[in-house]
């Protein structure tokens, strides 16, 4: 009879333990299922992938919209037309060589840019011819009269119509610079731009 209660006592423990690695495999078994569950919010993302996709038309709308600020509204178009300090400020000089008033490829740019500014104002100009202190008065002023003649032909050329432009000769009176050198001569045979009137 004590063999038979150890046998059966063994029989139980072994049922008992059995029993235990049973619910531990269970409980493995149980953790299984959330390693999945773990795994299915890796794939939301992959369905929030179109997230950034939606933006990306919003990038590329910006670049319109600051194009579009930076283009002139009709009233900044209209204050150009009638702002004399601006387009002032826009003309150029035009230079000339030594006893010459042939325009240089130089002129014939600022000329051109000149043109511009001058075609979407509605304003009137009076260009100034001028000339270094070399030679008499009588032929710094006649040449001076030749310097504003080719830069108004040229303005003429290029679009600007002629009843908005007039000429006047300062000769040699109006120096840009003081100074009897080289380079302070360069500076004073040129053309001005003055802005006269609307």
């Amino acid at each position: 009879m004590t063999f038979t209660k150890s046998v059966l006592l063994g029989l139980a423990a072994t049922a008992l333990c059995a029993g235990c690695a049973k619910q531990e495999v269970v409980k493995h078994d149980q953790m299984i299922p959330t390693t999945p569950a773990a795994t299915q919010p890796a794939s939301t993302p992959k369905s929030a992938a179109p997230a950034p996709v939606a933006k990306a038309p919003a990038e590329e709308r910006l670049p319109d919209t600051s194009i579009k600020e930076a283009q002139p509204t009709p009233a900044k178009a209209a204050e150009l037309k009638n702002d004399q300090g601006t387009v002032q400020n826009l003309l150029e000089k035009v230079f000339f060589d030594f006893d010459s008033s042939a325009l240089s490829t130089a002129a014939r740019t600022s000329l051109a840019k000149n043109a511009e500014v001058l075609k979407k104002s509605n304003l009137k100009i009076r260009i100034e011819g001028n000339c270094d202190e070399l030679g008499s008065d009588d032929y710094n002023l006649s040449l001076g009269e030749s310097r504003a003649a080719s830069a108004l032909k040229y303005l003429k050329a290029l679009g600007v119509p002629a009843e908005r432009m007039s000429i006047i000769s300062y000769g040699k009176e109006k120096p840009a610079v003081g100074g009897h050198d080289d380079a302070a001569r360069a500076q004073n045979r040129r053309d001005e731009f003055v802005v006269v009137s609307k």
